[in-house]
């Protein structure tokens, strides 16, 4: 059973007005399958939009890792890093993200697909570093939920289950999850601009606050990686119930990440057997018509199909 911890509530409500990210893409990317109802958008390095459980209902703004060392400086992904974007492979919409600090200090690097079976995204992080910098580097997590296709009235509340300390936020009936498959040492429920993991964290590179829960606002999930691990994978899992987003993330993350992604990749050439052999006759090798081809394919709705939405953003 999930067991809910409600010793704080954060200050701040309801937090800053809410607004959607940018509308140009890097990559889009879903599982070809209709029991994998989840999608997601990449841009600056970061995995932003995801939408769910259908193609028009996006659930987060976006989510990326802060980076301090607690003392001299505080790196956040999508604006202090130098980032590259290239595709796992030739017709599959997941993602290899390398981001690194323009210094050339650290490095991370993830692979950004979805559950092959089931609606949760998996991130898998690898973070390196020369050791005297690894010792003091401090990596988290951030997550900014729009849940219900907005931004204002999100709930958060930190929950244990068979010892795993989960993030989740809820508006009516959508429902997020996140863990990792480390530890999360600290974690925090904030309202935007006031009581949140970046605010907190932009003040004087240390976490300092760690609420338990936040009610009805503009909210962001923040969690502390154990750095004692350099590889894990980040899970962002969705539902209509608290016991089912728990449950779906869970079982997702239990599942080794190289299982994961060989059925994913497996899933999306099989969907590209039949297309026609045009690779001769490109200026590229066919490396635009392979994603072209995928990306039409990830547009069409998994309940419905052939209804096809016109593009992955919010205006």
């Amino acid at each position: 059973m999930t067991q809910q911890q409600t010793q704080s509530t954060a200050f701040g409500q309801p937090g800053q007005e809410p607004r959607w990210t940018v509308g140009n893409k890097d990559g889009v990317g879903t599982a070809y399958a209709i029991s994998s109802r989840v999608w997601f958008t990449l841009s600056n390095g970061i995995l932003n939009e995801v939408y769910y459980p259908t193609i028009d209902r996006p659930q987060i703004r976006d989510l990326q890792y802060l980076i301090t060392d607690g003392s001299s400086f505080f790196h956040e992904e999508q604006r202090h890093l130098q980032t590259k974007t290239e595709r796992i492979a030739p017709h599959v919409l997941g993602y290899r993200i390398t981001n690194s600090d323009p210094e050339g200090h650290y490095t991370i690097t993830k692979e950004i697909i979805t559950d092959p079976r089931d609606s949760c995204i998996l991130q898998h992080t690898r973070l390196t570093a020369n050791p005297q910098v690894l010792a003091k580097l401090r990596l988290y997590a951030l997550c900014a939920p729009h849940l219900g296709i907005g931004g204002w009235n999100d709930s958060a509340r930190v929950v244990e289950v068979a010892g795993v300390t989960i993030l989740t936020a809820q508006q009516d009936n959508n429902w997020l999850a996140m863990a990792a498959t480390v530890p999360f040492t600290r974690t925090s429920c904030g309202y935007v601009g006031e009581s949140d993991g970046w605010t907190d964290l932009a003040d004087n590179f240390q976490m300092d606050w760690e609420f338990q829960e936040a009610q009805r606002g503009n909210i962001a999930l923040t969690a502390e990686i154990d750095m004692s691990y350099q590889e894990f994978t980040l899970g962002l899992a969705f539902a209509s119930h608290l016991h089912d987003a728990v449950t779906t993330l869970l079982l997702s993350l239990d599942i080794p990440f190289k299982e994961q992604k060989a059925r994913y990749i497996n899933q999306w050439n099989s969907a590209c057997e039949d297309r026609l052999p045009l690779e001769q006759v490109s200026g590229d090798g066919g490396n635009l018509y392979h994603s072209s081809f995928s990306l039409l394919l990830a547009h069409e709705d998994k309940i419905y199909p052939g209804a096809m939405i016109a593009s992955l953003s919010i205006p």
